[in-house]
């Protein structure tokens, strides 16, 4: 006798919005300008201005960079939102041209958003449940089609 399948919960798509690798050079110059600012005060301030505005620098590429995106157990999870699939309307996958439009002039200051500027492609999905004032939801992505189906796929087990 064959029992019936639980919902998955590894996630079928997971992917983190990392920051670029310039990124993480401007932190290090950023680092190496806080050196030079306490340089006339000397060696060890000099070095403890090294350290202090690296790591600072490092922790803001770090934050800004560490947005994830996932599709698990019939949700989606983006940032701290968890939305139901069932909640959810078909995903429309954006080339960089739409999603640059996406991003300004057609963008509603209702909608949740996670974007990227240094992520040319997204998915735009409507949000379909009557009680969310929200219209869609947003999402950067470097694989747009992979997350399209993954959200189409939780759509369908929500059914």
């Amino acid at each position: 006798m064959q029992q019936p399948s639980a919902p998955s919960t590894a996630p079928s798509f997971d992917e983190r919005l990392t920051a670029p690798r310039s990124w993480w050079l401007i932190a290090a110059l950023l680092g190496l300008s806080g050196a030079l600012i306490m340089l006339p005060l000397g060696i060890v301030p000099a070095l403890a201005g090294l350290i202090v505005a690296t790591a600072l620098a490092g922790a803001g590429v770090s934050s800004y960079g560490s947005a994830r995106i996932r599709v698990v157990a019939g949700s989606l999870v983006a940032g701290e939102a968890r939305i139901p699939a069932s909640a959810l309307g078909v995903p429309e996958v954006l080339d960089a041209e739409e999603a640059r439009a996406w991003r300004t002039y057609k963008a509603d200051p209702r909608a949740f958003m996670v974007m990227r500027g240094y992520v040319p492609t997204a998915v735009r999905v409507e949000v379909t449940d009557p009680a969310d004032p929200t219209p869609y939801v947003y999402l950067s992505s470097r694989d747009p089609q992979a997350l399209a189906t993954a959200l189409e796929a939780a759509r369908a087990e929500a059914r």
